[in-house]
């Protein structure tokens, strides 16, 4: 089965707390890791928990605390989009939940409830939370109301089509509290209506135990004082029935599990319903409600008082009529208390949901790639786990040191900052930031108690090439050049520069004397490219002009390995203006041998060429181009034959979708030194600085 499945509905009161336990109790079938999370509760107050929450890891025992099962409240994440903080909220939700994942098999995963307003705004931030944690969705129904079958359909429908307007797809549909008369023309309609080819599909029939409320429950509902029966309030109430009339004339309307509601001063109802209740000539009893606020005369108290095994008596202040109204508006739940409720749920999920069906489709499910706010939190989490010491050759810069700050104050890093100690420590005071004592060193290139070492071993590795001790002198006064003799000497572990500088300027030091890996030939560069969706790969766009064939292909090994390093699955696709064999000229023979390269050197490669951009992303193009490919229309790696389409293609694509460029990330180096556009932002600085954390750690 997946590693997490996401349970949302189309609409409220669908009864999830059925399908959660149906789930999580398949699967601990099969393993003792589980563990359940509902990102958005309706609330978070001390005194009342999250019943599903408190019932699905009560009842199964999952190893797991209250606390960890959630991340806000409706009320906070609403506040926190429409004040346009739903990254926070996310980076929130994906950091619990990646906490449980690590310590688990699998992940129940459950959305909103649907019990405020705002529909709309619930189904959008189902969809945004499910994508950011890559999990199937299985979408819930409800089929009681009493409605027409489109009337039950309908809010499915527009539900799936939300979900496919943002590129994602449900894996299955299951309509509960199915109305038992209609349930195999309502399944037959949804194959038809849903068009169910890739879907899976089930109905589960109305149940009279699961839609009733316990006496407890109705006493929550209405605010009621419990008189009597306090060691009952676990009967299930069927119906209600209002005592209007004399006692004669309403006896013979009771029915089973019945709840009587009577203004509290009818001593004669409270007692012959009482009586009828011990009666082997009538219905079993519930429950009495006594309205008005109005209890039983002292003569009948007495009475009551002596009396033993008493059903529940409850008093409400509201009138019968208020009463009665309020008790048509009652929704029961299953709570760890309702064991019947709970045993009742389960049978009836194993006899409808075929989850043998359910878990081969969940399993054969590919989502679209990594998310922007999951890549960005593993990176920031990888980085922070093994902390490496980073320097940045362009302290002065105002983005430097903002972003400085951030990564300090998150322990992600440790940092040297290059340049004049007085100017940084003056900008440092005027922008108020705050550094915490350790975490950062100030270095003046030319005062620095290494630079005369540092000067005599760039002598000693260039002067074969015609560099001259004086040379090396005024090179070490760089900072871009005492920065990467930092890193060559393991006074640092990587380097970040280029927001003053340019490419050349940053990266010429390092071929110079840091060199290529063994097995590699050139030095190349990636993007990571953050779409609203997903990360793709792109490369090379910043370093090659017009790489050969076998340098292609290193690009394209190089590029797959980076990807991995980050996370990410890669599916290389060598791109050209033709996909398959249906292209010739010199162009794309160049990328279909690279391609046979790449297949020959590193055969367990996921990789397509040539093949057009199109056919690379786009599922349906790619069927239709490459049928059968493992790459073709999921492609998260993309080789561009040259600089310039590489260039302008990502450049293009950044203004024109807004993506995030993180980037150009150095690969085939010894150490890791990265390149800054000049006109990064603070963003961008703080991720790059990550991503050379991590190749540093991969180092």
């Amino acid at each position: 089965m997946a590693k997490s499945v996401y349970i949302t509905t189309a609409e409220p009161h669908c009864g999830k707390s059925l399908i959660c336990l149906g789930i999580i109790d398949y699967v601990l079938r099969r393993t003792r890791k589980v563990t359940y999370f509902k990102p958005i509760i309706y609330n978070n107050k001390k005194n009342k928990k999250d019943r599903n929450i408190n019932l699905l890891i009560e009842h199964f025992g999952l190893d797991q605390q209250y606390e960890e099962a959630y991340a806000f409240s409706l009320e906070e994440a609403q506040s926190l989009i429409s004040s346009g903080q739903t990254n926070k909220l996310l980076d929130r939700i994906i950091q619990k939940y990646k906490v449980l994942e690590k310590k688990s098999d699998f992940v129940l995963i459950e959305g909103t409830d649907f019990v405020a307003e705002g529909s709309a705004f619930e189904v959008g931030i189902n969809i945004h939370v499910a994508k950011n944690l890559g999990s199937p969705v299985l979408l819930i129904g409800r089929g009681d109301l009493g409605r027409s079958i489109q009337e039950v359909l309908s809010p499915l429908q527009l539900a799936i089509e939300s979900y496919h307007e943002q590129d994602y797809d449900i894996v299955g549909v299951i309509i509960n509290r199915a109305e038992n008369e209609k349930r195999d023309e309502l399944l037959e309609a949804m194959k038809k209506e849903l068009k169910s080819d890739n879907l899976f599909l089930s109905a589960i029939p109305t149940n009279l135990l699961l839609k009733s409320p316990t006496v407890r429950e109705i006493a929550e509902h209405l605010d009621a004082e419990v008189l009597y029966g306090k060691d009952k309030l676990e009967n299930q109430v069927y119906r209600y029935s209002v005592a209007a009339m004399q006692l004669q004339n309403y006896l013979p309307k009771l029915v089973d599990n019945c709840m009587v509601v009577t203004p509290g001063d009818r001593g004669e109802i409270i007692l012959g319903t009482l009586e009828a209740n011990l009666s082997n000539n009538y219905p079993t009893v519930s429950a009495i409600v006594l309205t008005a606020g109005l209890k039983p005369d002292p003569a009948i108290k007495k009475l009551l008082d002596g009396s033993q095994h008493l059903i529940p008596i409850l008093s409400t202040q509201a009138n019968t009529f208020i009463t009665a109204t309020k008790l048509d508006n009652i929704q029961s739940y299953t709570t760890v208390e309702s064991k019947n409720k709970i045993i009742e749920s389960l049978k009836l999920f194993e006899k409808y949901v075929d989850m043998n069906e359910l878990e081969a489709r969940t399993s054969r499910v590919t989502t679209r790639g990594m998310t922007p706010r999951m890549f960005q939190y593993q990176l920031t989490q990888k980085a922070r786990s093994i902390p490496r010491h980073i320097v940045l050759p362009e302290g002065v810069d105002d983005r430097i040191l903002k972003a400085a700050e951030i990564l300090v104050s998150q322990d992600i890093v440790k940092l040297t900052l290059l340049g004049d100690r007085q100017e940084i420590e003056q900008k440092i005071h005027r922008f108020g930031l705050d550094f915490p004592e350790g975490k950062i060193d100030i270095i003046n290139p030319a005062e620095s108690p290494t630079f005369n070492a540092y000067v005599e071993t760039l002598y000693q590795l260039r002067k074969e090439k015609g560099t001259t001790y004086d040379q090396a002198r005024e090179a070490m006064m760089d900072v871009s050049y005492f920065g990467t003799m930092m890193v060559y000497q393991g006074d640092a572990d990587g380097m970040v520069s280029g927001a003053q500088h340019t490419t050349q300027h940053t990266i010429r030091p390092a071929l110079q004397f840091i060199k290529t890996k063994k097995g590699y030939s050139i030095v190349s560069s990636v993007f990571f490219m953050c779409l609203d969706d997903r990360v793709l790969v792109y490369a090379d766009c910043a370093i090659n002009p017009n790489p050969t064939a076998d340098e292609l292909a290193e690009i394209a090994w190089s590029s797959a390995e980076t990807a991995r390093a980050f996370g990410i699955d890669p599916r290389v696709a060598m791109l050209s203006y033709s996909s398959g064999e249906s292209g010739k000229g010199e162009d794309v023979e160049k990328v279909r041998k690279a391609t046979s390269i790449v297949k020959a050197r590193k055969p367990d490669f996921k990789i397509e060429g040539p093949i057009q951009y199109d056919a690379a992303v786009d599922l349906e193009v790619g069927a239709k181009k490459i049928p059968g490919s493992e790459v073709a229309g999921k492609a998260s790696v993309l080789i561009f034959p040259d600089l310039n389409t590489g260039n302008n293609t990502y450049k293009a694509v950044q203004r024109e979708t807004g993506a995030v460029a993180i980037g150009p990330v150095l690969q085939g180096l010894n150490k890791p030194v990265n390149d800054l556009s000049r006109g990064c932002t603070v963003t961008d600085i703080v991720n790059t600085v990550i991503i050379t954390a991590i190749q540093a750690q991969e180092q």
